[in-house]
């Protein structure tokens, strides 16, 4: 991301200062991340792009996942959406006629996937070691 990016996200956050701007960055990191997990450069629905970046947290952040997304002032699948629209608003992102906020809704429980799940894999990986 350039010196251009970072402008449009400082606009972006004067005129909607909810989210943090490494919210925007990390947004734009799982975007490539989730094309990148099926091979080429396409675009991605919400449902993807969601799986993408429930994954890149994961793998990223671990246990503090939910530590850096309260940080972002992210709390919940929706407000990814509203990340992704904002930088849609501001022609970062494109979107076709199906994308729609909706497709963020009630993604995934954030309790569920970075608490529980987080150590569920990390009591799968120790198992594995032994």
């Amino acid at each position: 991301m350039g010196q251009h990016f970072e402008v449009i996200v400082e606009r972006i956050h004067d005129r909607d200062p909810r989210y943090g701007e490494g919210a925007y960055l990390f947004v734009m990191e799982a975007m490539s991340y989730t094309q990148r997990k099926y091979g080429r450069p396409r675009h991605v629905s919400g449902e993807e792009l969601l799986s993408g970046i429930r994954e890149l947290l994961l793998k990223r952040f671990g246990p503090m996942t939910v530590t850096v997304l309260d940080h972002w002032g992210i709390q919940s699948t929706e407000d990814f959406g509203n990340v992704v629209f904002n930088l849609v608003d501001n022609r970062v992102l494109s979107k076709t006629e199906e994308d729609d906020i909706g497709q963020f809704r009630n993604g995934y429980d954030f309790t569920e996937v970075f608490h529980h799940g987080y150590r569920k894999q990390l009591h799968k990986k120790i198992s594995r070691m032994r």
